[in-house]
């Protein structure tokens, strides 16, 4: 089976969206600070990364293969116009089907039994690479459920004071975590890779 993974851009005191603004204009600083161009699946999306950063990113994309995301990160991103800028196949966890979908051109799966069907839909989609989970509720149903691998944290050296943390809500803490596994730092973000002990 493919491993499972989440990783988030997160501030210092571990949040990932501040709540009135979500604050990634701090959060994905990293992401255009740079020289190197590097293109996405989006043709409309091309970031400015630094060197380290944009082999870390190029890096994440070859060993991803499918994307696990809740309905919310979905609807505030209108979906990714129905191309992922990863260009993987998505699998989404809701309880209601959106409007408009699904669509035959989109590489979108819409999953409405659960944390461990999602995620067995994303491996078999991701085949022989790992699964990406994103941040936030759907990262914790999968620690709980004890279906998360590797955590991979973006730090960014900004304090957002309140907001949507990295992990929230768990019912078994504390969590020990392996490593790190490594360590990379880069301009505006401290690449951290962690493994989930088991």
């Amino acid at each position: 089976m493919s491993k499972v993974y989440t990783g988030a851009s997160m501030s210092l005191d571990g949040y990932i969206a501040s709540p009135a603004d979500p604050g990634f204009e701090h959060l994905f600083k990293w992401l255009g600070n740079g020289d190197v161009a590097v293109p996405t699946a989006d043709p409309q999306m091309t970031m400015q990364m630094t060197s380290v950063g944009a082999q870390h990113f190029r890096d994440l994309v070859e060993m991803t293969g499918a994307l696990l995301v809740g309905r919310t990160l979905f609807d505030q991103v209108g979906g990714w116009g129905g191309n992922h800028p990863m260009g993987v196949p998505v699998v989404v966890l809701t309880h209601s089907m959106p409007d408009g979908w699904p669509r035959e051109d989109a590489p979108f799966h819409f999953v409405h039994d659960g944390i461990e069907a999602a995620v067995k839909l994303a491996q078999q989609l991701a085949a022989d690479k790992v699964v990406g989970v994103n941040g936030g509720t759907i990262a914790s149903q999968c620690l709980e459920a004890g279906l998360l691998d590797e955590i991979w944290v973006d730090l960014v050296p900004v304090l957002l004071g309140d907001g949507t943390p990295f992990f929230s809500s768990l019912a078994s803490t504390p969590v020990d975590l392996e490593g790190p596994i490594s360590v990379t730092p880069d301009s505006d973000v401290t690449h951290l890779r962690y493994r989930v002990r088991t």
